[in-house]
């Protein structure tokens, strides 16, 4: 087969075979599975609420009404970005591969394990803020049992996590089933969520409130727009929206699992992104419509969902809302883990994680279940911190998701840029307008990774007179010591034998094989129903 072969030519299977892999996950998911998994992720019934305080308290409803809508366009470019690329190399590796291919071995080396970071820790990040929302639920239905604290809240994180696994080592029916249950539950939920919002409450907040409001509940000084450091804090405040349109890479990582994935893992990146930031604007401006007393949404803190939903609905409406929300955030979190699992299985097809025959081994329903379990236990002991401080463990978990995902998703979108028209293109391409639409995207990705690996709150500055280890924003620390880890490894070892994406045969030797695959598993069909058939005839026993 010629390289330069249209994508649209060949098969999923052979699209594999020319990147050099063999078909060994289970090709059974539809397009609009595909782009469930992506929405599920980004879920607005999770992120937008997890981290409404965040918002609310670094800039008040401006960022729900302008700074919302903001980011999702600015989001949207960066998903268009990858989609091109999802089309051209869908393969599970998604950016680690695009960049290898693009560029080098150490392009992809550096992708890859952003990639790990990112996708890893936003499960931590999702599951401790579906926990903080189960413990919501559970305190308002047993108050003498459930107890707003960050042991119960640690608890709760945990099993949502060993859930999620259990689900995701079951296989891809289960996953499939998961995920489009989801897609249509986030929909139908975010609709049910709005109308109670709009509809029920007594009373509203004014337009001018949701759409010119501004607080500074953050400790910096400055206050309007006339402040460069007021200009700061919505910065901080722009973190909700960032974090929650984060993972949609997801689409592409199950390029494998996906018929049709050329068109359809493309379509799924930047659609799941299109409809989040639709759905979650509209979410963000019902519930802040109803927000009852802005000094106690404030004083919630992290519960501050469950102190609007209580006070301005009643305790039943309430806990069908929580519930409703609840669901969204397992959902979310159990396809975080699908996701991550397969950045992990995908690299150690590579050999570029340590210990790679292990984490790539399938088990007998053929998901690597090694992986999945690797990133249940490491993000259960990842979270330890939060019994400090809670809001600052949330805080770092949301803001190393957004800088390590969105630095793996900005170098194959450079590198796609620097190969200009000798990229070859897939099924889906954004033609010539690649050079603009790229360029947004990577000049928005270099200043939120500035913007979010800055201090959250002066108590967190060295020197500050107020100054405590507890509120220091230890993202860039984490995010350093990671970069010293796999980019040391890649100094030090790496580099003289890491050659990339591991072709595991020839194309012509894939086909064969692939073929003779499918020819077995046919002729053992036949046998069984030939047995079938002869078990039931008149006089066989």
């Amino acid at each position: 087969m010629s390289e330069t072969q249209p994508v649209a030519d060949v098969t999923d299977e052979q699209l594999l075979h020319r990147m050099g892999y063999s078909q060994e996950l289970r090709r059974r998911l539809s397009g609009f599975t595909n782009f469930a998994i992506s929405f599920t992720i980004i879920s607005i019934l999770s992120g937008t609420l997890t981290s409404y305080y965040i918002g609310f308290a670094n800039g008040g409803p401006i960022i729900m009404s302008w700074g919302w809508p903001f980011v999702a366009v600015m989001c949207l470019f960066v998903a268009l970005a990858m989609a091109e690329l999802a089309s051209a190399m869908p393969t599970a590796g998604g950016l680690y591969y695009w960049a290898s291919r693009l560029g080098s071995p150490a392009w992809g080396w550096f992708t890859g394990w952003l990639n790990i970071v990112g996708s890893t820790i936003a499960v931590a990040a999702v599951g401790w803020g579906a926990a903080v929302f189960m413990v919501a639920l559970g305190n308002l239905l047993f108050p003498g049992v459930v107890h707003i604290a960050n042991g119960a809240i640690f608890l709760f994180y945990s099993i949502i996590l060993v859930a999620g696994g259990i689900i995701n080592t079951f296989g891809i029916t289960p996953i499939k089933f998961v995920n489009d249950l989801s897609a249509w539950w986030h929909m139908l939920g975010t609709v049910i969520v709005v109308g109670v919002l709009l509809f029920v409450p007594a009373r509203h907040q004014s337009f001018a409130f949701v759409f010119t409001e501004t607080i500074n509940a953050s400790g910096f000084g400055g206050q309007g727009f006339s402040s460069p450091l007021f200009w700061f804090v919505i910065g901080i405040g722009l973190l909700q929206a960032q974090y929650t349109i984060a993972g949609y890479d997801a689409s592409a990582h199950m390029s494998e699992e996906t018929r049709n994935a050329s068109r359809k893992a493309a379509r799924g990146v930047w659609t799941s992104v299109a409809l989040s930031g639709l759905f979650g604007w509209i979410l963000l401006l019902s519930l802040t419509f109803a927000v009852p007393n802005v000094d106690e949404t404030l004083a919630a803190g992290a519960f501050d969902v469950q102190y609007i939903l209580q006070h301005s609905l009643g305790t039943k409406l309430a806990v069908f809302l929580l519930f409703v929300v609840v669901a969204a955030q397992f959902f979310c979190d159990t396809a975080n883990i699908t996701s991550s699992s397969r950045i992990i299985w995908a690299l150690a097809r590579d050999k570029a994680v340590p210990g790679h025959k292990f984490w790539h081994r399938l088990n007998s329903r053929r998901v690597p279940a090694h992986a999945i379990w690797l990133v249940v236990v490491f993000d259960i002991v990842w979270m330890l911190p939060t019994f400090a401080n809670a809001t600052i463990g949330y805080l770092v978990a949301t803001s190393i998701t957004v800088v390590a995902l969105y630095s793996a998703y900005a170098l194959p979108i450079f590198l796609r840029v620097r190969l200009g028209a000798r990229f070859q293109q897939g099924d889906w391409t954004l033609g010539r307008h690649y050079r603009w639409v790229d360029s947004i995207a990577l000049t928005w990705i270099v200043l939120i990774t500035i913007l979010f690996i800055m201090p959250v709150t002066p108590t967190g500055i060295p020197f500050h007179k107020e100054f405590t280890w507890t509120a220091v924003n230890y993202a860039p620390l984490s995010l350093i010591a990671a970069l010293l880890l796999f980019g040391g490894w890649w100094l030090l070892s790496a580099r003289h034998w890491f050659r990339g994406p591991v072709q595991q045969a020839s194309f012509e030797e894939l086909e064969a094989a692939d073929q003779a695959a499918a020819a077995n598993t046919a002729d053992a069909v036949c046998r069984a129903r030939e047995a079938q058939t002869r078990a039931h005839e008149p006089g066989v026993d």
